[in-house]
């Protein structure tokens, strides 16, 4: 007999229970998506957005929600709510990432997908922007479950998906495997001859699966690539200074493990379990370890636990935020001891924080500069896959770096030249390329 179970999404099935998180909830933090729109009308104020052009982009193209029964390993059934957010696509293709939390809401995909879409103008990337997710705690099923909730909201997707339509990626709760079990599940309802074809229809594969060597640390690289062309900028020395990473995943371990190398002293980390600190330096190779063993930086036995307040007060020269959104407010700004701010993270840093920032004379590079290095090996993997070609880690790495470095200098230049924030200048210069794609095709009909 079939036991149905609704109300099941918010019990774990047999893996272990949800930790405690440390900080505010999501709903604590308030609207993504208002927050999204404040940058937004900054930079478009900035480059004089022609107002017919603001107001198509003041929402997304497509807002899509499914709502999918799986089968779980008790023989329960339980439903989930995944989503589909596809922004803009004047550029090419929606892309963007697909997130697995269990605070998972149409708002914060909203902003997420909007964001994408200026990342990917910023680069000069033949990308639009879409984000999309499940609103599960992935560490509360079985690897077998996982895998099923993954290929069900792949089919309930569908169409909404495609390799030359809408392509999705890793975000956080998903990385490589939950993209080869999208891949699959779409090669298995196109034709036959085309399913080689459409490998292309995510990012961010293992590199067996058709993924591309560099894509794992590309954000992570590409943050510190935006750091070396601030240092140079500044004369700022990195062989020994000091930085702070909230949130250790992708993007946190592998920024502190490259800046490590070039001679950077981690002293604090943080994540949703707790919060460490050690001022003769954390090695951030071993922590990303014990991280992989236990899932949080917490109980690491080389660091002191401190309180998250202890944390974003610790002397440091660099702070990374790179967990979730909303996690820089007045209070944090006003508590940071550094000399530069580079957002891992999305959204990170609230409008009145960033106030306050530029005030304390704290430079703050932006997310959609600073992380858009994942977008940018995506784009990668993409086109090696579209021309059946594979790219060697070296390539692939220059290309990053040239690209990365290339883009925060055109920043640099228009921000100092019209007296304005990073952010507020990599919002108008992609909203500049999009506007003159739209004021040259028009609108249909």
């Amino acid at each position: 007999m079939t036991t149905l179970n609704p109300a099941s999404p918010a019990q774990p099935s047999t893996a272990a229970k949800s930790e405690a998180t440390i900080g505010p909830s999501l709903a604590e933090k308030g609207n993504l998506y208002t927050i999204a729109q404040r940058q937004f009308e900054k930079g478009a104020k900035a480059m004089n957005l022609d107002p017919s052009i603001a107001l198509i982009l003041a929402q997304p193209k497509n807002e899509l929600i499914v709502n999918f029964p799986v089968r779980m390993d008790d023989g329960s059934l339980r439903l989930f709510k995944g989503y589909r957010v596809q922004h803009n696509n004047i550029l090419g293709p929606f892309k963007g990432g697909l997130r697995y939390h269990e605070e998972a809401n149409l708002d914060e995909m909203k902003a997420l997908a909007v964001w994408m879409t200026w990342k990917s103008a910023l680069h000069d990337i033949p990308y639009g922007g879409a984000k999309g997710g499940i609103k599960f705690n992935p560490r509360s099923v079985t690897k077998g479950e996982l895998e099923r909730i993954t290929r069900r909201f792949t089919h309930s997707l569908g169409s909404n998906i495609g390799p030359e339509w809408d392509i999705p990626a890793p975000d956080v709760g998903t990385g490589p495997q939950q993209m080869v079990w999208i891949m699959d599940t779409y090669m298995n309802v196109v034709g036959n001859q085309d399913r080689n074809a459409v490998r292309r229809v995510v990012t961010g594969k293992s590199i067996s699966s058709g993924g591309s060597y560099g894509r794992e640390t590309a954000t992570g690289r590409g943050v510190v690539h935006c750091i070396t062309e601030w240092a140079r900028e500044k004369r700022f020395n990195l062989d020994g200074c000091t930085f702070t990473v909230q949130g250790f995943g992708n993007v946190g371990s592998h920024t502190a493990r490259i800046l490590s190398k070039m001679g950077a002293t981690l002293v604090g980390v943080g994540d949703y379990r707790g919060y460490i600190a050690n001022p003769a330096g954390l090695n951030a190779h071993k922590l990303a370890d014990h991280v992989a063993q236990t899932g949080s930086v917490a109980d690491y036995k080389y660091g002191k636990a401190i309180p998250r307040e202890e944390f974003f007060g610790l002397e440091c020269d660099i702070f990374i935020p790179a967990a979730l959104e909303l996690e820089v407010n007045t209070p944090e700004a006003k508590a940071l001891k550094c000399k530069l701010v580079v957002e891992g993270a999305n959204g990170p840093t609230y409008p009145d924080a960033e106030e306050i920032l530029e005030e304390r004379g704290i430079d703050l590079i932006p997310d959609i500069l600073a992380n858009s290095g994942g977008v940018v090996v995506s784009y990668y993997e993409w086109l090696q896959n579209k021309r059946s070609e594979r790219w060697d880690l070296e390539e692939v790495e220059s290309r990053l770096e040239h690209t990365m470095k290339r883009t925060y200098g055109i920043v640099r230049d228009y921000a100092a030249e019209r007296h304005i924030s990073l952010r507020t200048a990599s919002y108008a210069i992609a909203l500049e390329r999009i506007q003159r794609v739209y004021l040259e095709r028009g609108i249909f009909p």
